[in-house]
């Protein structure tokens, strides 16, 4: 009986892997496929001429992403190729996110995105709607995926010595043609549902639950984390003159170095930062603005198109 069942082994052991592999074959090929299609629509919400046009192309990217992250494993799956949306995964890898924009005629932005759990099974999803315009306060709201203050993320630092492990996400808000919002948000989970905003940030007389930053679309503002020195670093902004405070759209970095640092599971605001002994972030990704690679996209596409 037991020669019997070794060779049964031997025999059906290669047909079990082989079936494996053409199991893990097809699910790639297929992802493969919809990754194809995802590029396509993207490029289309980026590059199309009007609203319908590209609010069309976003709803079957919606679908299309929706049936993709559907397929089994579709978490290891990097769809490197859609430039159109960031994907960016958190350190403990207990989940990823993906998140883009779509720009109106008027030159605002709305944001779309989701929250894929690393389930090792069946498809955890969280949408999340873009309830920006609607939040009265934004830096003292808490909200939950559906009233999310929405944004594209670049950045997921974790939290592991406050009493609430956290997550801190740094990421790129857009606005008008004339200013453009940096955010840094909070990001925790409560009952395992999503939960954005938390008072951690202190900082200039005010406890923040997220801190938003608003600057001259003309220039470019560096918001980075720094690990060596557990620290959010990112460029002073101050107005041209005295007398535009309080108008952002005019705001612009002024050479000096703010930041918030981590003691005991909270951010502490820090002033006058001494950058030259901050280490180079070498080993993050980096961020390219989505107005800049959305022009970047439209002209490729033109060349292409003329050829």
């Amino acid at each position: 009986m037991k020669y019997l069942l070794i060779v049964l082994f031997v025999f059906t052991a290669p047909i079990m892997a082989c079936a494996q592999h053409s199991d893990d074959r097809g699910r790639l090929q297929q992802l493969q496929t919809y990754e194809d299609s995802l590029r396509s629509l993207g490029r289309q919400f980026v590059n199309k001429d009007s609203d319908p046009e590209r609010t069309n192309a976003n709803y079957t990217f919606i679908k299309t992403l929706v049936s993709a992250l559907k397929v089994n494993d579709s978490y290891h799956y990097g769809f490197d190729s859609v430039k159109s949306i960031t994907i960016t995964h958190s350190p403990d890898d207990r989940f990823r996110l993906l998140t883009w924009h779509i720009t109106n005629d008027d030159g605002s932005c709305r944001f779309y995105g989701a929250i894929q759990m690393n389930t090792n099974g069946p498809l955890k999803l969280y949408p999340l709607e873009d309830y920006s315009p609607l939040l009265k306060n934004p830096e003292d709201s808490v909200v939950d995926n559906r009233k999310w203050y929405g944004a594209q993320y670049y950045k997921v630092i974790e939290v592991t010595t406050a009493t609430t492990p956290y997550y801190v996400l740094l990421g790129w808000k857009g606005n008008t043609p004339k200013s453009t919002k940096k955010v840094i948000e909070a990001l925790s989970f409560k009952n395992d549902k999503p939960i954005f905003g938390m008072p951690v940030f202190n900082g200039n007389g005010k406890i923040r639950h997220r801190v938003i930053f608003e600057y001259t679309s003309q220039a470019s503002m560096t918001v980075r984390y720094v690990p060596e020195q557990q620290m959010i670093v990112f460029d002073h902004l101050s107005p041209p003159q005295p007398k535009m405070q309080g108008h952002f759209d005019t705001y612009g970095p002024d050479m000096t170095y703010s930041g918030y640092k981590l003691i005991q599971g909270r951010w502490l605001f820090q002033d006058n930062l001494d950058m030259r002994n901050m280490p180079d972030s070498h080993d993050d990704m980096p961020y390219v603005d989505p107005k800049k690679q959305a022009a970047i996209d439209k002209a490729t596409s033109a060349t292409q198109n003329r050829r």
